[in-house]
């Protein structure tokens, strides 16, 4: 009987320290508490030694199951205060414009305005959480299309505008809502005039008709 036991007391002795490795391992400080990307070991050419490295899965995250705010929009500005001054109910539509979002984080806008006023500008954005994007738009034109104040000037050619705008994305990702407050700028910075108001949006796609534009 003993020399049968022998026989297998290595096999027991290292069973032990088998057990007794993985349990050390698990107590080592700063391992991870929640899931672990999956890996998977292979021997990597030109790396000694070999190493674990990350496995090939989409690891997606929250925004991937939101709707894209990148694509081609009809927006409309409308305009509630000038200069501080409230403007009569419902108030004055200043723009009427399709607008570009690109994934890039860049933006364009092709206003309604006369197009030898500069009606093409240009913006960035940013998301600010679930559907909001905060787009901050600086183009450089001539004096802005005020309806309150018809003028048939051009105005000086280096005039400066900047549109901050805060929208919320529909859940469908088929229109957006927010307000806006914009600022023109002469060529000394001077404020010359601002407005604030509301916009809202409907997506353009490859089956609207212009007529919807008007």
């Amino acid at each position: 009987m003993r020399s049968n036991f022998g026989r297998f007391l290595p096999c027991i002795i290292a069973a032990g320290l088998a057990t007794a490795l993985a349990s050390g391992a698990q107590a080592q400080c700063g391992l991870p508490n929640g899931p672990v990307k999956p890996s998977y070991w292979q021997p990597q050419i030109g790396v000694t030694p070999p190493q674990f490295i990350n496995a090939g899965f989409n690891d997606r995250d929250d925004q991937d199951d939101e709707p894209s705010i990148a694509g081609m929009w009809h927006v409309t500005f409308t305009a509630h205060t000038k200069n501080g001054d409230a403007i009569p109910s419902p108030g004055a539509v200043i723009d009427n414009s399709v607008v570009v979002w690109h994934s890039d984080g860049t933006e364009i806008m092709n206003s309604s305005r006369s197009a030898q006023d500069g009606n093409f500008c240009l913006g960035v954005w940013r998301r600010t959480g679930k559907r909001t994007y905060l787009l901050n738009h600086i183009p450089w034109q001539g004096n802005i299309y005020d309806p309150t104040e018809p003028s048939n000037s051009i105005g000086p050619p280096q005039d400066g505008v900047q549109i901050f705008e805060q929208i919320v994305l529909s859940p469908d990702g088929n229109s957006y809502t927010g307000s806006f407050s914009l600022k023109g700028y002469d060529t000394s910075g001077k404020v010359y005039v601002w407005f604030k108001g509301s916009l809202s949006a409907k997506r353009i796609t490859p089956e609207t008709p212009f007529t919807d534009l008007l």
